[in-house]
Order: C-alpha cells, then structure tokens, then sequence
C-alpha cells in the first residue's frame, strides 16, 4: 500500500475549499448578516410576523453558512500542524488521529461542494416529501413504509428538523402515503433529486410460500412556499372534508373529527394534514401543502415550455429512479448515476449520502449539457 501523501491532500482539500468560498462568497454572506442583524433588531419587527420569521430565518441560515465556512477554514489550516506534532513525536495513534481528521474534513469539503452546485430557484427552500405505496398491495405498503424512515433516519443524522403532518395507515401492514416537512438549509435542493419511484426486490414477509415480490412506492419531493410566491387558492376551486384522525393507537391519535383532507378541483391534487390538534389549525397547514404543490407544478410546467424549446425529450427521473434488490443478492443502485453499493442495510437505515451526492452531480451536469 502506498504512503498518503498528506501534503498533496490538504492542498488539494485547501484549494477546493477557496473556490467554495469564492462560490458561497463569504465577504457578501457577512455583508448580508449584518444587514439582517440591523432588519432584526427593529422595535416593532413582530408587527409583521411574516416578515419577522422571513428575516429572522434568512439571518439564521446566512450565520450557519458563515459558521461553517469559518469553521473548515480553521480545521484545514490545523491539519498541517497535527501532521507536524504527529510526525514529530513519531506517535501512531498521533498519525491515526491525522488520517481520521483529514478524511473527515475531506468529506465536509466534498458536501459542501455539492451545496455550491445547488443555486435553483427554490434550492435553499425548506422540503415537503409525500411517499406513496404504489403497485405491490401490502408488500408495497410496508416498503413505503421502509422508504418513510429511511428518510427519517437520515434527517436524524444530519440533525433535519422534521414535521409530520399526515400519515395514512394501510390496514395490514405499512402505510398507504405520508407527508412530513424536513427544515434545513437547502433540504429541497438537497433531497429533490431522491424524487421518483423507488422498487424493492426481496423475499416478502408476507407470503407464506417464501416468494419474491416486487413492489413499488413513489417518492415527491416539493419547495415549501414562500410569502412572496403569490399562489392564491379562490375558496371556489376547492373541497374540504374533515375526519376522524387514524392511526396505530396511543394517546396522540386524536379522536375527534379533525382531520382536514383538501381536493384541488382543477387539478385533482389531494392534500391532508391530521397532526395538529384543532381543525383550523390542520386547515391551514393543509392549505400551505396544497400551496407547495401548485408552486411545483407550476416550477415543471414553466421547465416543460423550456425543455421543448430546448428539444429536451429526455424522460423523467420519476421512472424507478433507485432499485433495492434484498433477494437472490444485496445491492441498491440508482439508475440514473450508475452509482451502486452492497450494503443495503446502511442505505435503508438513512445512509444515502453518497446517492444524493451522485445525483445532484449528474443533476447539474445535465443542466450544462442542454
């Protein structure tokens, strides 16, 4: 095995983090904190509770960043002299310490770089993912199921604040659809690109000869509005219908018909919410669901007139854009990125880093080719 050539890789990692900070440009990132800083500080900012919470979340996002950046900067400029103090004192576990922090920084570089290619219109939005069973009867509910706290799971990893806000049980196993909202810097642009059907391969539980079974879930993933998106909804275009709350059972399964499910008549779009504790107060979150997804299909519309003058007649990702296969053999592989591996365990525990990584980078690279 050859010796790491320690000098060569924190300079590589050292230049690439200096484009990031040309990209993310720094000096303006600090320019528009202390412009938020004086917005915030305002007396009467909460006269506008709208505004307060758009200024006090942008300043909030902008720090983040700033603090990132400044962080890595210190971390990278520290590697060579932990090397040093390692190399030095001859000490293994010195020299262990050195690959461990330098492998480690190179990953944050790399994430951070994928972040740099995420400048869509509505990439730094928050996201709203809904998860579908689709063809595969109960089998395909328990696999949606599987696919809800995948993403779940990798949320908590990466500390996503996650809300949410309707869950539709199947009755045997599973659940029919879900709807959950993840805040963090850049989750739409992020998780945008785990959208389309998922197909599990595997031995199912659920049959009593041993069988395989292929199933099918669907996976949306959607910007969540913004005040300034003017995506107005007349009373006329819709129907409510409230109901009973279902779930598993417990004490937070409320039993009173407060549940609001809202059809958009025009297009058919079907939105529900249950998690909250009054009718209104599901209403209203419904209708901001319903808002996220008439702001996406306006976004693909207005993409679709582009791409036909374009003469971009590529299909979408929506396709079986990922195939879990548990049975004859273990391997999860995208097809859109070719990108595979054989530890299909971690992926569905939330270890799906590197898929979402491959596939803004090819994202962004068919971006360039049109």
């Amino acid at each position: 095995m050859a010796a790491r050539d320690y000098q060569v890789e924190i300079s590589a990692t050292s230049a690439t983090l200096l484009s990031i900070e040309k990209v993310l440009d720094l000096p303006k990132l600090r320019e528009d904190a202390i412009k938020l800083e004086e917005a915030a500080g305002v007396p009467n900012l909460w006269d506008d509770p709208e505004n307060a919470q758009k200024v006090t979340s942008r300043l909030s996002r902008v720090q983040n960043v700033i603090k990132r950046l400044v962080e890595l900067r210190q971390r990278v400029e520290d590697l060579p002299i932990l090397l040093d103090l390692a190399t030095s004192e001859g000490d293994s576990a010195a020299q262990a310490d050195v690959d461990k922090e330098l492998d480690a920084v190179k990953k944050t570089v790399s994430e951070l770089e994928v972040q740099t290619l995420l400048n869509g219109e509505y990439d730094d939005r928050d996201a709203l993912i809904t998860i579908r069973s689709e063809a595969g009867g109960v089998e395909a509910a328990d696999w949606a199921e599987m696919i809800m706290r995948m993403y779940l799971r990798y949320c908590e990893r990466h500390n996503y604040k996650v809300d949410v806000l309707e869950t539709s049980f199947a009755e045997e196993a599973g659940i029919k659809s879900t709807t959950f909202r993840v805040a963090a810097p850049y989750a739409y642009g992020t998780l945008s690109v785990e959208q389309g059907t998922h197909r599990l391969v595997r031995i199912s539980p659920f049959d009593s000869q041993s069988r395989r079974h292929t199933s099918f879930c669907g996976v949306e993933v959607v910007p969540v509005v913004d005040q300034s998106d003017h995506i107005e909804i007349d009373e006329k275009e819709i129907r409510v219908d409230v109901y009973r709350s279902s779930g598993p059972g417990g004490q937070g399964v409320n039993t009173t018909d407060s549940a609001v499910r809202i059809t958009h008549i025009a297009t058919g779009i079907v939105v529900s919410c249950q998690n909250e504790r009054s009718q209104i107060q599901n209403r209203a979150t419904a209708m901001a669901v319903l808002q996220s997804k008439l702001l996406e299909r306006r976004r693909q519309e207005e993409q679709a007139k582009i791409n036909a003058l374009k003469g971009d007649n590529s299909g979408s990702w929506g396709n079986q854009m990922r195939s879990y296969v548990l049975h004859p053999y273990q391997m999860v592989k995208d097809l859109r990125t070719d990108y595979e591996t054989g530890n299909t365990g971690a992926v569905l525990n939330g270890e799906i880093d590197e898929f979402i990584e491959a596939g803004i980078r090819w994202r962004r690279s068919g971006q360039r080719s049109n």
